[in-house]
């Protein structure tokens, strides 16, 4: 997921912060078996914090096989350390987490490591000059997940796709609804979490409903 799409926005998946492996691992297969999905970020918590080691590789071992099937990139979220024992893909990483070049030394050059940037153009250039992979932009729209501290508008991701090369991340509150400006704008990942698991239809009517969006988002 490192190379930049110019032209197609692709999903982005993240977990509900508490999930049983087994019957998420049927969820999963069913949003990749719908459509195009990218990558899958585990981000499991214990309240605000990250959840124990054991749930990380309880999920890692029940996802995996079914990343790799479809060609889907695992990340962890927050613990570089554990990307690295679980064989995950990389991890993505928050301004409050393991800096940037910790987790680079700690994964090597050829996994994925991505920033959380907030609406901060300073820190994504920061961040793009470090070397992350991808930026992370948001939230954009209100969301259930977490407590977002910061709101991110389309012009901010707009800006970046015409400077930058780097791939960049929408996050916060997306659905197949609302996604649209974030498609024209040119984000090249939309990030994902209630607007899969938590969609009436499923989480494979929800993918469909998502790539249906990214194909005909309008014109602005």
């Amino acid at each position: 997921m490192s190379s930049k799409q110019a032209t197609t926005t692709r999903l982005y998946l993240i977990t509900p912060p508490v999930i049983d492996p087994a019957a998420f691992a049927e969820q999963l297969k069913a949003a990749c078996g719908a459509g195009d999905v990218a990558c899958l970020q585990l981000r499991l918590k214990d309240g605000e914090a990250p959840a124990a080691d054991n749930a990380f590789r309880r999920a890692a071992e029940a996802v995996l096989p079914i990343c790799h099937e479809h060609d889907v990139a695992l990340l962890i979220n927050d613990r570089p350390d554990l990307a690295v024992k679980l064989g995950a893909d990389g991890v993505h990483i928050g301004q409050q987490d393991t800096p940037y070049e910790e987790a680079r030394r700690l994964l090597g050059p050829d996994r994925i490591v991505g920033v959380t940037c907030h609406n901060s153009r300073h820190l994504a250039m920061e961040a793009a000059e470090a070397g992350a992979d991808y930026v992370a932009f948001g939230a954009f729209f209100p969301t259930s997940t977490k407590q977002p501290k910061f709101q991110a508008e389309p012009d901010l991701v707009a800006w970046w796709h015409d400077l930058m090369e780097i791939p960049c991340v929408a996050i916060g509150g997306i659905t197949a609804e609302n996604c649209a400006p974030l498609v024209r704008a040119g984000a090249d990942f939309l990030a994902v979490s209630a607007g899969i698991w938590q969609h009436p239809g499923g989480p494979a009517a929800a993918v469909q409903a998502f790539h249906q969006a990214i194909a005909n988002p309008g014109l602005g």
